[in-house]
């Protein structure tokens, strides 16, 4: 059975609305899938909810769709933030497609002290939230935000919004027993690959609205930490439950 094709469009979805694809996504449907006029393309975003469409013109130039009905509504994940010290290229790539396929509501870089990633591609990181999206059923695509430096970070953090980060020292050896009661809103904070500082730790260690975790007795890379620490938050406190 052949799959429907799924897009992220920009534009505003509606009965008989007609959309001009870009020429990536119009590259893609004409020439890399080989669709012709008539065939369906499910298309979404995080306004309209997923729609039925259908291709009008294929042409060098220009491909366009024709909304047909609506297939799926608006949803968006449990409200849990990702917040992390970015890493270099691919692996970034792939942590960023994980975090959106394991429902994270918004992605947020962090500088830390040791954070060697001197420039954030944020269009970049944009492009694999939403492939991961498409990719993923997701009629939703998580928010990419600006980076900002830790300890500004930290000075206008949301008290209301709970902060778990991933040390291991935590005083609690059992991550859920670290959890459990935990609700969101809440976010997931995961340092480079050459941990926080001491300082860092000590701006942490204190504030009430901080949780510390621990991931276990094996030193996780800075990827697989942030996948663990969001997996264990689905668990206790978001849509898995």
């Amino acid at each position: 059975m052949k799959t429907t094709p799924r897009l992220f469009v920009d534009q505003s979805l509606a009965t008989g609305a007609e959309i001009e694809l870009g020429r990536e996504q119009a590259h893609y449907l004409a020439h890399v899938l080989r669709l012709a006029g008539g065939d369906p393309v499910r298309a979404f975003n995080g306004n309209d909810g997923e729609w039925l469409c259908y291709l009008g013109n294929v042409a060098k130039k220009a491909v366009t769709l024709r909304c047909e009905a609506r297939v799926g509504d608006v949803k968006p994940p449990p409200d849990i933030d990702y917040v992390f010290a970015p890493l270099k290229h691919a692996r970034l790539d792939y942590v960023v497609q994980k975090a959106t396929e394991l429902g994270a509501r918004r992605l947020r870089p962090v500088i830390t002290a040791r954070t060697i990633v001197e420039r954030v591609n944020l269009e970049r990181m944009r492009a694999n939230v939403i492939e991961a999206a498409e990719q993923c059923n997701l009629v939703y695509v998580p928010e990419v935000l600006e980076p900002r430096k830790f300890e500004t970070l930290l000075s206008g953090w949301d008290r209301a919004r709970a902060l778990v980060w991933c040390d291991e020292t935590a005083k609690i050896a059992n991550p859920l027993a670290a959890l459990k009661g935990l609700a969101p809103p809440a976010a997931v904070l995961v340092g480079p690959e050459g941990g926080f500082t001491r300082e860092e730790k000590g701006q942490l260690i204190g504030l009430d609205f901080v949780t510390a975790i621990s991931l276990g007795p094996r030193i996780m890379r800075a990827d697989t930490a942030g996948i663990a620490a969001l997996t264990l938050m689905q668990a206790v406190a978001g849509d898995w439950v």
